[in-house]
């Protein structure tokens, strides 16, 4: 599926590099967006009304992309979020795609400890 692999590259750059929230939503999420994050509701304008503080209104935040996988109707982006004056934070974002545009996500987010008991780097 290069279609959906080259389609989420450019959403993963709009929405996380340059966090141009918007403009990568409107480029690939469905108008049926679902979405799992319990702390927003189901379609892509509660989504971006939610999110852009945290990307546009953050300036020194950065969302760095660690590792993309891309299978069938699947995808995941694992980012180092980061801010003054926070703990960095691990995300892993998996998103479904269906007719070439993204119509599901799920969240998960983990604060980057100080210290690993594994000794193993999260990124």
């Amino acid at each position: 599926m290069t279609g959906n692999r080259e389609a989420f590259e450019t959403f993963c750059d709009l929405f996380y590099s340059q966090k141009r929230v918007r403009e990568a939503f409107d480029f690939l999420v469905s108008p049926d967006y679902i979405q799992h994050n319990p702390g927003l509701p189901d379609g892509p304008g509660p989504a971006i009304e939610g999110l852009t503080p945290k990307f546009d209104g953050s300036p020194d935040s950065r969302f760095d992309i660690q590792r993309t996988i891309v299978e069938g109707d699947l995808a995941m982006v694992h980012v180092r979020a980061s801010g003054p004056g926070r703990p960095d934070t691990a995300v892993a974002d998996l998103y479904r795609f269906e007719d070439g545009r993204i119509v599901e996500h799920w969240d998960v987010l983990q604060q980057v400890p100080e210290a690993s008991v594994s000794r193993h780097p999260m990124f």
